[in-house]
């Protein structure tokens, strides 16, 4: 007894899938079937808004880049950059990361520092399957408790 029958053109049905056309197609992985690129700007978010959730991360980016950020977001229209103090590189299945950061006074930044990079790395590698490589953190100002929010000169009053 055999396990392949014959259909009405005499051939076995393990021949005729065989010969179809989407036979070839259909054991595959599904993932195997194209290409997925990821673009830095979407790591870059994701590390950001990673960044962000942790304790004693004051704000992201140098001076320069928050004052312009601060106008940026009170034109009309405009966005808040999420993105703001992170810089991704991205390749086919890796990717590496420098994030600026101001952190609160008073707490440890080598706690704060390892709990951004863990942070960091666990949410992008779990949204974007890239194996993270690194994660360089610049530490560039300290927010104090009396300062105030940087906020650009008004020109028109």
């Amino acid at each position: 007894m055999t396990d392949m029958t014959e259909n009405r053109g005499g051939e076995s049905e393990t021949a005729a899938v065989r010969r179809s056309p989407l036979a070839k197609h259909s054991g595959g992985d599904a993932g195997s079937r194209g290409r997925t690129t990821i673009a830095d700007g979407v790591v870059e978010k994701i590390a950001g808004l990673a960044a962000r959730d942790v304790d004693g991360v004051h704000a992201m980016g140098s001076g320069m880049s928050r004052t312009f950020g601060a106008v940026r977001d009170r034109v009309p229209g405009g966005t808040k950059s999420v993105s703001r103090g992170v810089k991704a590189e991205v390749g086919e299945v890796q990717a590496a990361l420098d994030l600026e950061i101001v952190v609160e006074y008073g707490v440890s930044i080598a706690d704060v520092a390892r709990d951004v990079r863990e942070n960091v790395i666990t949410a992008v590698e779990r949204m974007t399957g890239l194996e993270v490589v690194e994660v360089n953190i610049a530490v560039s100002d300290v927010k104090l408790p009396d300062e105030e929010e940087e906020e650009p000169e008004r020109r028109i009053q």
